[in-house]
């Protein structure tokens, strides 16, 4: 039997623990987002905008929505992990909408007029990275590598 025939509860296979992982990952950062000291200067968190010049870890620009992007993406991923297709689609649908937010992020940066989630270089490449991780991840992970014989 297959991992998802064999197991079928919440972030019972390899895909749903890895949405539920990817999940939680984003609910810290999105929390992280808020907290003094590993958001810098935090008096600079604006609701939205190039103007809020607050940087997660020191690197990443943030803003209430951006952080509140990394929650619902916390969320969606917790919620995903009930199910495994549910859990794949999110790896690679999220996959997705990073690598649109990679492309959208190179016109943005240049742009204070525009860049309303903020993003900086540094959110940019690690969108590219996402993009690139959760994809691989939602068509990978719990796929069978060898062939089975009836």
């Amino acid at each position: 039997m297959t991992d998802n025939v064999r197991a079928s509860g919440y972030a019972a296979t390899a895909i749903q623990k890895t949405a539920l992982t990817v999940g939680i990952v984003f609910l810290i950062v999105g929390v992280a987002g808020f907290i003094p000291g590993l958001t810098h200067p935090i008096e600079h968190l604006e609701a939205a905008g190039a103007g809020s010049e607050a940087l997660l870890l020191g690197l990443f620009q943030v803003s209430i929505l951006h952080n509140i992007v990394h929650l619902l993406f916390g969320v969606a991923g917790v919620a995903a992990a009930a199910r495994a297709t549910a859990s794949r689609q999110f790896l690679i649908w999220g996959g997705v909408v990073y690598f649109v937010l990679f492309i959208v992020g190179l016109f943005l940066v240049g742009a204070p007029q525009a860049n309303f989630i903020p993003v900086n270089a540094a959110d940019n490449w690690l969108h590219l990275v996402l993009a690139i991780g959760m994809v691989a991840l939602g068509l990978l992970v719990g796929r069978e590598r060898t062939a089975r014989t009836a």
